[in-house]
C-alpha cells in the first residue's frame, strides 16, 4: 500500500512539544534495548518515531476515507475510494461497466463521482504502472537528518526537560536510562572504587578501568553494568566525573587541585554594575578582541582551526588561560561535570601537560610550569590549535632567543604602592605591546594588591591612579583603554565592559579619540 505524502505543518518542529506518548515510548525502547544513550540520540529516535507516527495517523484518516485505488482491483457500485495518484483525492463509484480494449483484455470501467466532477477510471488490471507507486520522495520536513541539522539543539534541550521531570528515567555521564534496571552498586563496590582511584594518584580512571577491578554482579549486560556504577559514583560526593563530553572519566574529589575545586584569587571578580549602552562600537570590537572570560560580548566567533592570544597578568600569576568566546571551542566541553580533565600537547616539545577546564568559572589550569619553562611573562602571545585527538589541546608559545628589550615594568613603590617604570629587561617571548609587563617582585606586588584591597579603595580611583602612572611613560601621557585594561587588572580584576562603561561615564576621563584617553585634571591632585 502506497504511503500517504505526510506534509507537516511548516512551524511543526520549531514548536515540538514533548509528549507523554513520547516520553512512554522511549521508555520502552529504553527497557528493550538495556543500552543507556544520550539526549542527543534519543532526540533521533525520538524524530523517527514522531515521523513514523503522523504516518501512521495520516494513513489511518485515509483508510478510513475509502479504499485505496488500485487499477488491478475489482470495485462495486457504492464503494468509497481515495486516490494516491491525484493527492488522494475522494470519490464514490456510481457505476461499473466491461471494458473492451483488444490490446489488454477484458477489463472493467468505473465511473466514479468526485466532490466536482465525474471521472472514469481502468479496473480489473493485473499490468498497470499504479499497481506499482514509486516511493515518496523524501521531505525537508520528515527527513530526520535535515530536521536534526536545523532543529536538532533546541529539540533536545526540549527532550532534556520533559526526561528530568520524569522520575522513572535517571541520567549519569551524559546518558539516561530506567531507574528500575539499575544494577545496585553497594557500599563495597564504591569503598573498591575509590582505592581504586586513590592509587592512581590523582589521575582519572576510565569506567572500563574501573569495572575491571571491581566485583560487580554476573549476568548482567555491560552495558547496565556500566551504567549503574556511572549513577552510584555520580551520586557519591567522593566522587568527581571529569572526563571530556563522549567520555567518561571518574577522579576522586580530594585529589583535584583547589585551583579546580574553587577559582585562585587573582581570577576572582565580584561582579558590579555597569551600563553597557555606553560602549561604543570601537569599544565593543576592543571587548571581543581581549579574550576575557567575563565578557558578555554576543559577537560570535568563527570556529578557526587555531588562535593567537594574549596572557594577561591574572592568569599569568595563576598558570592558567581564558575560556573566551574566540577560544571556547578549542577547549574540551562535557555533558554535567563543570571540571573537564585533559591533556595539553606543546607543539615545539610534543610533551604532554595534565590540565582542567573549569567550566564554572571559564579557565583552563595547570600551565603554570609550562608559563615558567617558556619564560613567559604577562602580555606574552600563546597560540591555541586544534588537535586530532580527543581530549587534546595543542599549545604553542610564541618564543625566541632571550634579547634586551625596553619593556614596562611593575614595581613595588617606596610607600607600598604599585608603580610602573620603562626598564631595559630580558625577554624571551613574543608580546603585546600594550599589554606587557614584567613582575620582578611577585610576592611585592602581592603584598601590595592585597594591601589595596583592605583600603577598599573606589574602582574609579584605581583606575585614575593607574592611568596617572601610565600617562608618565609617553610624551603624549595618552593612554589606550588595552594598555589600561592589562594594567588595572595586575591590581584588581575587571573585565573590559565595566572598566570601558566607566571611561566612558565619568568625568574623570577624556576619550582623544581611537580609545586613547587621559586624565580631566590639569595637575596633579590629591591621592
Amino acid at each position: 500500500m502506497p504511503n500517504a505524502s505526510l506534509k507537516l505543518v511548516a512551524d511543526y518542529w520549531l514548536n515540538f512539544a514533548v509528549t507523554k506518548r513520547d516520553i512512554d515510548f522511549l521508555q520502552n525502547y529504553l527497557f528493550e534495548t538495556e543500552i543507556p544513550l544520550a539526549e542527543s540520540d534519543l532526540a533521533h529516535i525520538l524524530v523517527d518515531e514522531r515521523i513514523r507516527y503522523e504516518r501512521e495517523m495520516l494513513a489511518k484518516q485515509q483508510r478510513a476515507e475509502g479504499d485505496v485505488f488500485f487499477p488491478k482491483e475489482t470495485y462495486k457500485k457504492g464503494q468509497k475510494l481515495v486516490f494516491p495518484a491525484l493527492n488522494w483525492r475522494k470519490g464514490e463509484v456510481i457505476a461499473v461497466r466491461p471494458g473492451h480494449n483488444p490490446e489488454v483484455g477484458p477489463f472493467d470501467v468505473i465511473e466514479v463521482q468526485m466532490e466536482d466532477t465525474q471521472r472514469l477510471f481502468a479496473a480489473a488490471l493485473p499490468e498497470h504502472k499504479l499497481n506499482n507507486p514509486p516511493e515518496e520522495v523524501a521531505d525537508p520536513e520528515t527527513d530526520s537528518a535535515a530536521i536534526l541539522e536545523q532543529y536538532g539543539d533546541e529539540l533536545t534541550k526540549k527532550l532534556e526537560m520533559a526526561l528530568l521531570s520524569d522520575e522513572s528515567l535517571v541520567s549519569s555521564a551524559g546518558q539516561w536510562f530506567p531507574r528500575a534496571l539499575i544494577v545496585d552498586m553497594n557500599t563495597g563496590h564504591l569503598n573498591l572504587a575509590e582505592a581504586v582511584l586513590e592509587m592512581a594518584g590523582g589521575d582519572p580512571l576510565s569506567i572500563a578501568s574501573l569495572m575491571e577491578q571491581i566485583d560487580a554482579p554476573a549476568g548482567v549486560s555491560r552495558h547496565l553494568l556500566e551504567f549503574s556504577l556511572n549513577y552510584a559514583l555520580q551520586e557519591d560526593g567522593r566522587f568527581d566525573e571529569v572526563g571530556p563530553a563522549g567520555e567518561v572519566l571518574w577522579c576522586l574529589k580530594r585529589l583535584e587541585p583547589d585551583e579546580v575545586q574553587q577559582a585562585p584569587a587573582a581570577l576572582k571578580y565580584n561582579p558590579i554594575d555597569y551600563d553597557r549602552s555606553l560602549l561604543i562600537p570601537e569599544m565593543l570590537a576592543l571587548e571581543y578582541q581581549l579574550d576575557d572570560e567575563f565578557s558578555e560580548t554576543s559577537q560570535k566567533p568563527p570556529r578557526a582551526n587555531e588562535v593567537t592570544i594574549t596572557l594577561t597578568y591574572p592568569h599569568w600569576r595563576a598558570g592558567t588561560l581564558p575560556v573566551s568566546p574566540r577560544v571556547r571551542h578549542f577547549f574540551p566541553t562535557a555533558y554535567e561535570s563543570s571540571r573537564v580533565r585533559f591533556i595539553v600537547v606543546d607543539s615545539k616539545t610534543s610533551e604532554k601537560i595534565p590540565a582542567w577546564v573549569v567550566r564554572e568559572h571559564g579557565y583552563v589550569y595547570g600551565l603554570k610550569a609550562w608559563f615558567e619553562k617558556n619564560k613567559l611573562i604577562p602580555g606574552a602571545q600563546i597560540t591555541i590549535r586544534r588537535s586530532q585527538y580527543v581530549g587534546e589541546v595543542i599549545l604553542e608559545a610564541k618564543t625566541h632567543r632571550p634579547s634586551k628589550d625596553w619593556v614596562r615594568t611593575v614595581l613595588v613603590g617606596s610607600d607600598g604602592g604599585i608603580v610602573f617604570a620603562l626598564l631595559r629587561q630580558e625577554v624571551a617571548c613574543e608580546y603585546h605591546d600594550r599589554m606587557v609587563s614584567v613582575v620582578p617582585d611577585v610576592l611585592g606586588i602581592d603584598q601590595a594588591i592585597s594591601q589595596m584591597a583592605k583600603t577598599r579603595q573606589p574602582l574609579e580611583k584605581i583606575i585614575k591612579n593607574i592611568l596617572r602612572e601610565l600617562s608618565k611613560l609617553t610624551p603624549q601621557g595618552h593612554v589606550h583603554a588595552e594598555e589600561l585594561y592589562s594594567a588595572v587588572n595586575i591590581v584588581r580584576r575587571i573585565p573590559p565592559a565595566p572598566l570601558l562603561s566607566l571611561l566612558a561615564s565619568s568625568k574623570e576621563f577624556i576619550h582623544i579619540g581611537d580609545l586613547y584617553f587621559r586624565l580631566a585634571e590639569t595637575s596633579e591632585d590629591e591621592e
